[in-house]
């Protein structure tokens, strides 16, 4: 079954908005596949640690966006054919949040080849399936020391 491990309480992210996330970007990467049942409110809930009723939303919001479907008395499951449309719907949020963190690259005073520098290098980073994390791409860009 596929666990959730990368919700961050303190990211300033709601944390519905975390779950919801995750699900799209794990179907969108074939991680989760169609007809795969997802962790049950109480399961997630007290995987994540966080309240049932945030678990109860974003399965509600996805349902609604027709990702997930549920059967009563069996769980929730991910939807036929929707794996396209999550690809989609994750690769414009992805854009957005590049044009974001662009934009506050160029506000810090960060030049164009800095900034292509740090998505070269993040490029080239092996890890999960996601890439590496924020703190990860910034720690490529922190200015190496010289040993003395």
């Amino acid at each position: 079954m596929f666990m959730f491990t990368d919700i961050d309480l303190d990211s300033g992210v709601p944390v519905y908005a975390q779950i919801e996330n995750n699900i799209q970007f794990a179907i969108a990467s074939g991680i989760l596949k169609p007809g795969d049942r997802l962790p049950s409110v109480r399961e997630l809930s007290e995987q994540v640690n966080v309240n049932p009723n945030t678990v109860a939303k974003s399965y509600r919001d996805l349902e609604v966006r027709g990702y997930l479907y549920t059967r009563r008395g069996m769980g929730v499951f991910v939807n036929k054919g929707i794996e396209a449309k999550c690809r989609e719907d994750s690769r414009k949020q992805i854009i957005a949040r590049l044009h974001e963190v662009i934009g506050e690259a160029k506000a810090a005073g960060m030049s164009a080849d800095e900034v292509n520098e740090v998505v070269a290098k993040s490029l080239r980073v092996e890890g999960p399936p996601y890439g590496p994390t924020p703190s990860e791409v910034l720690q490529l860009a922190k200015p190496r020391r010289s040993s003395k």
